[in-house]
């Protein structure tokens, strides 16, 4: 019969604990109970300021009912814990349930500590540390005559604090008793790097003075706060986030030992003073006397605590890495080690510093007497963290000066971590060491930095260590031997990205042209396949306008192109086609309304109206599709590509136009980057959203493109993605103007065009080439050179623009492939399926191989039962001719009908008929 385990506390320590449980297969041993305060389950408090821009709870969410369910947690949620009874082990809760345990665990974590201040308890005054904390910050900001905000705080939540007051549009003080801010993490010269960074953005910083008192209106709401030397300092908002203090009520009641300052005393197992309750996260106080107050400690007690209630109790807590990285106010902050260590004439410790005063930049790592790292900060330029961390406590293997001086940084992050020993930790979050990564490349065949967060979690904590992980997977691999296939597909040995080089220096015009001269060569290569084909087309209609070629459909393009972009719409499950208008930032005109109306009417389509703010019509058939569009452009509207990989929609909310908290125009600029970015196409399809303020009502921060209105600007957020794996985007820059916002994103699509690999969305690319400090370098710093060429390509394609469906009306050509074929069949165009209708009615698809011969199979897809066959990309594989079916790419051998994927199922195989 499972024991009793009563977890109080449902906060990012304590379900981390459950995780760690479910993967011990711990849990079918335990019936367990968690108490938890709040209203909700937990969810990462370590990125609680991303819910000022636009991130929503659930988003935030750690846990979820499948994971719950499976184990069968009982997770109580706003009813926690109010005492403890040790001798009868039972748990008491607000609510009067009494739950009984055998073990009980402690992760009650800390609470904001509010210094005894006048006024403190005054409407407008805020602590910051949950999320419905930001939610009342948020809808008290709102009110039209709070304009001004102080935080009381300059360590890491207090700049949070202020960078979230900044991004709510209020004029923003900082107040630091300490001579400087960040005091635990940085010293003097951090601090003044630190400081002028913030102060350039409009904050202003008080340090080494005090909060007094917060002075009241007339309706007792915050309106001014009096700092200790005597100044005051217009406040209609004060934040207090003056450090916490460990929650240890329900154990010092309990009688459990607890520390002079605070915590509840555990020894290296996380077990109390009593052997049946154990205490995890910012309420223990560990051997040493510590109160560890970030979440990184707390997962190496839950893994302390984990492995005794697993039975096993050889893991244990001695203590843990405190190093930090973190991006505040746009400041790259972090610190490692022993940042402090004693330096002095003794010889005990000396300091390698790097300053850049008007870059705002700060390097300074400390060595111990006989050369080994101690420890370090970096401020304003932290690329080289991931390397430097695990080697704290070891001798550099490069002189310090090639870590931190600017030219020597990046070589030198290479021999760092292939010099690290396997027993180096490479990820502090989740404790995972060089040693378990390699491991897990070896075991599980992993070649790429996701494989690695899959399993062993290393990456999934704060993200500090993604670089390293990577270096540690390529040096693995290489070492291996494994060399893992960077080739497009059997008929390309480049990718995606170095096709694209090719293609642009040469000046290649036709897929003939670039196989000739690029290709692998093999049997049948030069008919491509439904990989190389579909790329090449995208490649060819992005550098359309440098290579002179007017459209996708032009001349021997046309048989590159899946069936969506021949059709330019969107193939439907039952083989028929969307009809998707453009509708830039959802403006739409009346008479344009009336027109799509009838158009469904006349034509029997279903509409519906879109999240991205248009209209969709399904249902129509190929040979409808031109008729259909010719009445929409006679209405104004043009192609809205819902087809190809390319730009599909720039939402928006109202903003400044209508409503009352709008700060920007989001609606124009929405029509204004729809506009601009139409018809380019891109590796993957790619979505954009304009917010006119902070509540994000466009969900700006789920698109590849993200632009959010603020006081002195607009935001611009990039790499976001929704679907099976959403992620929010990253703040590339702010308060731009409009133009520089336009020439910051031209350049980033220019950038993201030309280097992500085939289907590659945003947000992988993103991870792959580096991250936003790499984005940041190239588009803003100008590290390569590029910028003014990227723009002045987005230039060319935005001058050469022309709506795709308008071309295809006015080429009688184009027109000619929406029909069914008739005819001689050896006046097929080569490596493009056609629709026919055999002498005996038998409809099929006929295709013609670049060598001259016909092919004729079922029209049928067999999966489907959608008459498509004839939509799908002609091509070889292994040497063998095929059709993909545009419907899921099974392929089928065109000479005998075999599904190559499913070999239960084939096409049948007709004669192809003679000339007449």
């Amino acid at each position: 019969m499972p024991h009793h385990l009563v977890l109080v506390g449902h906060g990012m320590v304590g379900h981390h604990l459950l995780q760690l449980l479910a993967e011990r297969d711990a849990l079918a041993a335990w019936h367990v109970t968690v108490l938890a305060e709040e209203d909700r389950p937990a969810y990462d408090r370590v990125h609680l300021s991303s819910a000022f821009t636009g991130t929503d709870a659930a988003e935030l969410s750690l846990s979820t009912p499948q994971f719950l369910a499976e184990h069968g947690i009982d997770l109580r949620l706003g009813d926690p814990a109010e005492h403890i009874d040790t001798a009868a082990r039972t748990v008491t809760t607000t609510s009067g349930a009494t739950v009984p345990y055998d073990a009980l665990v402690l992760a009650t974590g800390s609470y904001p500590f509010v210094p005894p201040v006048d006024g403190a308890d005054a409407p407008g005054c805020f602590t910051y540390r949950t999320l419905y904390d930001v939610e009342s910050l948020t809808e008290y900001a709102a009110r039209e005559d709070v304009r001004t905000g102080v935080v009381i705080g300059g360590g890491l939540l207090g700049l949070e604090a202020a960078g979230a007051l900044r991004t709510l549009g209020l004029d923003t003080h900082v107040v630091e008793f300490a001579p400087r801010l960040m005091p635990l993490q940085v010293d003097d010269g951090g601090s003044a790097a630190l400081r002028a960074t913030i102060e350039s953005m409009g904050v202003a910083v008080h340090t080494g003075v005090g909060a007094r008192a917060v002075e009241t209106d007339t309706d007792g709401s915050a309106r001014a706060l009096h700092l200790t030397d005597g100044r005051v300092v217009d406040a209609d908002v004060v934040v207090f986030s003056a450090g916490v203090r460990p929650r240890d009520r329900l154990a010092r009641e309990a009688g459990l030992a607890v520390g002079d300052r605070g915590g509840v005393v555990v020894d290296a197992h996380c077990r109390t003073t009593d052997p049946y309750v154990y205490a995890v996260g910012e309420c223990a106080q560990t051997f040493d006397g510590r109160v560890y107050g970030l979440v990184a400690p707390g997962y190496q007690m839950a893994e302390a605590a984990a492995d005794a209630l697993a039975g096993n109790g050889t893991t244990l807590f001695t203590g843990a890495d405190t190093s930090t990285k973190l991006k505040l106010m746009g400041a790259d902050v972090a610190s490692f080690g022993d940042p402090f260590a004693h330096e002095g004439e003794d010889g005990e410790a000396m300091a390698v510093v790097f300053s850049d005063t008007r870059e705002g930049v700060y390097k300074k790592l400390v060595l111990g007497p006989d050369g080994r790292l101690l420890g370090g900060i970096l401020v304003g330029d932290a690329a080289a963290y991931g390397t430097l961390k695990p080697h704290a406590g070891r001798t550099l293997p490069a002189s310090p000066e090639a870590y931190i001086l600017p030219a020597t940084g990046e070589e030198s992050a290479a021999l760092g971590v292939d010099a690290l020993p396997d027993d180096a930790v490479v990820c502090s979050c989740h404790n995972v060491t060089k040693g378990a990564v390699r491991a897990a490349v070896t075991a599980e065949g992993l070649t790429d930095v996701g494989g690695i967060k899959r399993c062993t979690k290393a990456g999934t904590g704060c993200g500090g260590c993604v670089g390293t992980l990577r270096s540690v997977l390529d040096a693995e691999l290489a070492a291996a031997g494994v060399e893992v296939a960077r080739g497009l597909c059997e008929h390309f040995e480049l990718t995606r990205a170095e096709l694209y080089d090719v293609v642009r220096a040469e000046r290649i015009t036709s897929f003939s042209e670039l196989i000739a001269a690029h290709g692998s060569g093999r049997a049948g290569a030069a008919d491509g396949c439904a990989v190389c084909k579909p790329v090449v087309a995208n490649i060819l209609g992005t550098l359309a306008p440098e290579l002179g070629l007017t459209h996708i459909l032009q001349g021997e393009q046309a048989a590159l192109q899946d069936s969506n972009d021949l059709f330019l719409g969107n193939l439907q499950k039952d083989g028929t086609y969307s009809v998707v208008p453009r509708i830039p930032g959802g403006e739409i005109t009346a008479e344009q309304l009336i027109a799509i109306g009838e158009v469904a009417r006349d034509h029997g389509l279903y509409s519906k109206i879109t999240g991205g703010q248009r209209i969709d019509l399904f249902g129509a058939r190929v040979e409808q599709l031109p008729a259909i569009w010719r009445r929409l452009v006679a209405a104004g509207l043009e192609s809205g590509q819902a087809y190809g990989k390319s730009l599909r929609t720039v939402k928006s909310c109202v903003g400044a136009k209508f409503c009352r908290f709008g700060q920007g125009d989001s609606v124009q600029l929405a029509i204004d980057l729809e506009l601009r970015y139409r018809g380019l196409r891109t590796p993957h399809k790619i979505k954009g959203g304009v917010s006119g303020c902070l509540r994000e009502c466009a969900e700006a921060r789920g698109k590849d493109i993200g632009v959010i209105a603020t006081a002195g600007g607009w935001n611009l957020y990039v790499c976001g993605n929704g679907g099976t794996n959403p992620r929010h985007a990253d703040l590339l820059a702010t308060d731009l103007s409009r133009s520089e916002l336009l020439r910051l994103t031209d350049r980033f699509l220019m950038y993201y065009v030309r280097t992500a690999e085939r289907l590659e969305r945003t947000a992988p690319w993103f991870e792959r080439i580096g991250g936003l400090d790499h984005l940041t370098s190239v588009l803003i710093d100008d590290s390569l050179g590029i910028c003014a060429d990227l723009e002045a390509q987005l230039d060319r394609h935005a001058a050469a623009y022309r709506d795709e469906w308008q071309a295809v009306l006015d080429d009688p050509a184009a027109l000619a492939r929406f029909g069914t074929f008739e005819g001689d069949p050896s006046f097929l165009e080569p490596g493009r399926g056609r629709a026919a209708v055999l002498p005996d009615g038998t409809e099929a698809a006929l295709f013609k191989a670049t060598d001259g011969t016909v092919y004729a199979v079922d029209a049928r897809d067999p999966f489907s039962g959608a008459d498509v066959i004839a939509h799908g990309i002609m091509g070889t594989r292994d040497g063998a001719p095929v059709v993909a079916s545009p419907m899921h790419k099974q392929e089928f051998d065109l000479r005998t009908g075999e599904c190559l994927d499913d070999p239960s199922v084939r096409l049948a195989v007709h004669e192809v008929p003679d000339a007449g």
